[in-house]
């Protein structure tokens, strides 16, 4: 595989486990240095181990999207390590998915603070690097049910304001040589869907299967198709390209 991102460094939330590990894995072949910050102590040390295995740059760090001081940390950390930051990618992301008469102030409370504010936590951050260097690319991880999703009124509303970000950051850093763009995901494999399979008290298979069969390609998606394309928006030669949301979900999203 060619090495497109070479010196450049790529920050992921969440980035130990599913799509967040995914991307890391397929901007990490193309030759970036990797920087993931995750709440998961355990998935970050298999995460770090397997890429020093595999002879990759990487810088692992247990931190929440949700606390700035903590992002920040990371980030200059990364700078100290690296040199640069010039990829961000915001894909920390929860559920708790409920019917909205069953839905709890705290269930729709995380899923903002998660999504939304520490997008915003990563965005501003990683900006007054990317200002300086006059070059950056924030992609962030919105959803197909930003479109709307039957029990995920705190989900939808926050992938739906993602978009909204990502819009108004491409308006407000462009002149500095940043993108913005979303990738939104559709039915995709990964442990938030076998959590969500387990809660529905439906066998993952089964639910994969019904899944597949309102997906016009007929398969389900995978980490790397969303690596794929995140990887579009964060490569150099996409700089005419911003503010832009790309659904990745096996056919097309209204």
């Amino acid at each position: 595989m060619s090495a497109r991102f070479a010196g450049r460094t790529a920050f992921i939330t969440g980035g130990s486990r599913g799509i967040g590990k995914g991307v890391a894995l397929q901007l990490a072949e193309e030759g970036a240095k990797i920087s993931i910050i995750d709440i998961n102590d355990e998935a970050l040390q298999e995460t770090e181990t397997e890429f020093k295995d595999k002879g990759y740059n990487i810088l692992v760090k247990k931190a929440s999207v949700t606390e700035k001081e903590e992002v920040e940390a990371a980030m200059a950390e990364t700078i100290k390590q690296f040199g640069t930051l010039d990829i961000l990618v915001n894909n920390a992301g929860v559920i708790r998915d409920n019917l909205l008469f069953k839905m709890t102030d705290e269930d729709w409370q995380l899923v903002m603070d998660v999504h939304l504010k520490g997008s915003f936590n990563a965005a501003r951050a990683a900006q007054k690097y990317m200002v300086e260097q006059k070059y950056g690319r924030i992609i962030s991880i919105s959803s197909t049910s930003a479109l709307g999703n039957r029990g995920q009124s705190n989900y939808a509303t926050a992938k739906a304001g993602l978009q909204g970000l990502t819009k108004t950051l491409a308006i407000e850093l462009g002149k500095y040589g940043i993108t913005a763009n979303s990738v939104a995901p559709g039915f995709i494999e990964t442990e938030m869907t076998k959590a969500t399979a387990a809660r529905v008290g439906i066998p993952f298979e089964d639910f994969v299967q019904g899944a597949i069969s309102a997906i016009p390609v007929a398969r389900s998606g995978q980490p790397s198709d969303i690596a794929n394309a995140v990887a579009f928006f964060a490569d150099e030669k996409s700089s005419f390209v911003s503010g832009q949301v790309i659904y990745v979900a096996g056919g097309p999203k209204n």
